[in-house]
């Protein structure tokens, strides 16, 4: 059984570990120019490690060597060598009782570049080593990296027997209030937010296919001079929770990983996807009320490593649920992806 108090006190020690790597990227990226932070530091087979991210890596794994102070855990982050390390590092990996994975930084490009907020995620789950699932966490945390002309950034916590608190905090750590994000309420994706992510070339006009075809049998034909819904293409998985979760966003997905066979059939091979630790906060937005599943319509799960390739669905409320995603997946059906 989780010892819920333990989590719970390291949730907070993450909070205050995310806090002060937040401040230390923007602070970075106030003193270091895009070409530099944007270069390429290393390639992994499933991503591209850009300098920014180097960067906060040793910073990563002292923060959490702090956070292991409370109870031993297994730190899942790329960066580190074979993936993971138990911290203490002394500790009888037999007696650890957690296991942290960590993107430190989702959404790099769009803040080297000053677009818009990146995101540190973290979820706690049962160890189960290798075998520790997206259904065994039980704590999560996901703190906003805002770009250098804010001066407040956004932070989400859920402890499982708790909820979620959520706070807006300064920069300078002066101010901080709670906010209470709160998912659309609305039963239609018109005049919404509603999309499927193609952030990356690679068989795109699949995708765009299928939201033509989705938002037109939800909505019909767009009258002439008018838009019925929206997109909005946040390139960070974290991101796109948040903005479900506050109430932004009313449908989006990400079907990458589906497309692979279509890709091969055009001698292309399968681009970036979804991973892991990029979905590793969904449940703080799924206990707000955010529907969140697999392609399929069964609820998300995924195994917390670094390298699977994770396609999910989102949905603001089970009214929109309900009118998209029988169209969806028959759809993806009728385009050979399910």
């Amino acid at each position: 059984m989780p010892n819920f108090h333990e989590a719970l006190d390291l949730a907070r020690a993450i909070r205050r570990a995310h806090l002060e790597l937040s401040r230390e990227l923007v602070r970075t990226c106030r003193e270091q120019s895009p070409y530099l932070l944007g270069s390429v530091e290393r390639d992994l087979p499933g991503d591209t490690i850009f300098r920014l991210d180097a960067i906060a890596e040793p910073m990563l794994l002292q923060l959490f060597s702090q956070v292991a102070e409370i109870a031993p855990l297994v730190l899942v982050a790329e960066g580190l060598e074979g993936g993971q390390v138990v911290l203490p590092t002394d500790t009888d990996p037999s007696r650890v009782r957690w296991r942290v994975i960590v993107d430190p930084i989702d959404g790099t490009r769009g803040l080297v570049y000053q677009k818009r907020s990146a995101w540190i995620l973290t979820a706690i789950a049962v160890n189960k080593g290798p075998e520790t699932r997206l259904r065994d966490v039980v704590a999560a945390v996901q703190t906003e990296v805002p770009t250098i002309k804010q001066h407040l950034l956004d932070q989400l916590m859920w402890v499982e027997e708790r909820g979620v608190e959520a706070w807006r905090l300064s920069l300078s750590g002066d101010d901080k209030m709670a906010i209470h994000p709160r998912p659309s309420t609305a039963d239609t994706i018109l005049h919404g937010y509603a999309m499927l992510s193609r952030f990356f070339p690679g068989a795109r006009d699949v995708i765009a296919a299928i939201e033509e075809r989705l938002i037109r049998e939800l909505l019909g034909d767009s009258p002439s001079g008018k838009a019925l819904c929206f997109e909005d293409q946040y390139a960070s998985t974290g991101g796109q929770f948040y903005e479900l979760a506050m109430g932004h966003d009313r449908f989006n997905g990400d079907i990458r990983p589906l497309l692979a066979e279509e890709l091969r059939r055009r001698g292309q091979p399968l681009g970036l996807c979804c991973h892991p630790y990029d979905v590793c906060t969904a449940p703080i937005a799924q206990a707000l009320g955010v529907i969140i599943t697999d392609p399929t319509g069964q609820p998300l799960d995924c195994a917390l490593d670094l390298e699977a390739n994770v396609a999910w669905i989102g949905y603001a409320n089970h009214q929109i649920r309900d009118k998209v995603q029988p169209i969806l997946t028959r759809l993806l059906k009728e385009f050979g992806l399910l």
